[in-house]
């Protein structure tokens, strides 16, 4: 990995202090329903598993172009750039541009934090971009108030680097943090909701014992007299009837025995609604709509086009934008800044149906704001040569600027006074020869 580049581990000057927003932070551990709470725990969970794929493709899937801004205030993808080809397609060696965002977008969701080594060539360009783990990573200041990042490596970065810290500056790293209080240092959505993660963890463990230790049929045994060995009795009884294997099996009983069947309590058959609960619980942590991670109650087909749309303006759009200006303070140069921005494309997943995107372009093609070939490049279309007139803008011929209102009655009237001169000239023409016909015929 780039970490390879930095066996020498380099010195700082003594931190005067830590980043506020490290300095206090909310930890991973023992949560109050007695469950311990953690990245890996927490992905263990089915709603957590499923909220974190679903943001963490979203974002790996959107197309990541890089654009040029020209003279005439246009902008232009920049493919000739070394770093267009860096993030919409390989980001390093090992792995492709939907890898490395996916494996970066699932550390923020689950860390609060997303870093990444930046490698320069001789020229200062950016050759690759390293995932590198939240945990291990540090975020100080020196006496002079000066970021720098120290991470420690272990033996799945490389063998021989474990256990050595390795001090980057802010420049070598890139840092897409998540929601904090000091706009430096994310917070961990785990560790945030730790105790709502617990709780679902613990009602899941309950379902699951509920099933593996309950005897079908479940209940008491009785017997008329006294019982040598109980452990035994009921060690044959659960190895028989016990888990949901052995479900509806038929017991024979001997000797006088009895079964008396418990049924289960109110509070039992209460728990697949408080383990439904704690599915919407997070979703909402993750602002997730249900439908997305299987609870399609209040979702129809009148409503869900919406929930989708609003996914992606409410939910995907503040993460989109953080990607964005993360990676062009970054990876862009000071005067590259000026010219130069990363931009994710969600058009296609703001669609909607067929029909509404007809009648969307329909509107825009006959006001003048999109040509043919502005369309056809929404619909992932070929383009329209310019000389069958792909690029045109039209507008329908009634339609006039607001300075030319009345130019069709100034038309009619300036049509009118003309053939009032006309009809002038000839009476002008004919008063002399009436004059001649009236003195020859007085």
């Amino acid at each position: 990995m780039g970490l390879l580049s930095k066996l020498v581990t380099r010195t700082r000057d003594k931190p005067q202090n830590r980043t506020s927003g490290s300095s206090y932070s909310f930890l991973f551990g023992g949560s109050t329903s007695g469950k311990a709470v953690n990245e890996r725990s927490s992905m263990q969970m089915t709603a957590v598993y499923a909220c974190v794929r679903i943001l963490a493709e979203a974002i790996a899937g959107l197309p990541l172009h890089l654009y040029r801004h020209d003279d005439d205030s246009s902008k232009h993808k920049a493919k000739d750039h070394p770093l267009y080809t860096l993030l919409h397609s390989e980001p390093n060696a090992e792995m492709t541009s939907f890898v490395f965002r996916e494996t970066l977008m699932t550390h923020l969701l689950l860390w609060g934090n997303a870093y990444a080594q930046i490698i320069r060539n001789g020229k200062g360009q950016v050759a690759a971009l390293y995932p590198l783990m939240p945990n291990r990573m540090q975020v100080d200041r020196d006496k002079h108030g000066k970021l720098y990042y120290q991470y420690t490596t272990s033996a799945e970065d490389a063998p021989t680097m474990q256990g050595n810290s390795v001090v980057l500056d802010a420049s070598e790293v890139l840092h897409i943090p998540g929601l904090g209080f000091d706009g430096l240092v994310g917070y961990s959505p785990i560790a945030m909701a730790k105790n709502a993660i617990g709780m679902a963890i613990a009602c899941e463990e309950y379902g699951a014992k509920f099933f593996a230790n309950g005897a079908a049929p479940s209940g008491v045994l009785e017997h008329p007299g006294t019982v040598k060995d109980p452990s035994r009795l009921r060690d044959t009884w659960q190895g028989q009837f016990g888990g949901s294997s052995n479900s509806h099996k038929v017991a024979v009983l001997e000797e006088g025995m009895k079964y008396t069947p418990i049924s289960i309590s109110p509070e039992q058959a209460q728990f697949l609604q408080t383990r439904k609960f704690q599915i919407n619980e997070i979703a909402r942590i993750f602002r997730v709509p249900p439908h997305m991670v299987g609870d399609l109650e209040k979702s129809s087909f009148s409503n869900i086009e919406q929930q989708s749309l609003e996914f992606v303006k409410y939910t995907l759009d503040p993460w989109v934008i953080r990607w964005e200006q993360a990676l062009s303070r970054a990876l862009l140069a000071s005067d590259e800044k000026q010219t130069h921005f990363f931009r994710f494309n969600v058009e296609g997943l703001l669609r909607g149906d067929y029909q509404s995107r007809m009648g969307g372009y329909a509107t825009a093609r006959q006001n003048g704001w999109m040509s043919a070939n502005d369309i056809r490049t929404l619909e992932d279309m070929d383009q329209i040569a310019d000389e069958d007139g792909g690029n045109l803008y039209l507008i329908n011929g009634n339609m006039l600027p607001l300075s030319r209102a009345g130019a069709f009655a100034d038309k009619v009237t300036n049509t009118s006074q003309e053939e009032s001169n006309e009809e002038q000239e000839v009476l002008a023409m004919e008063k002399p020869e009436r004059r001649r016909r009236q003195s020859e015929n007085p």
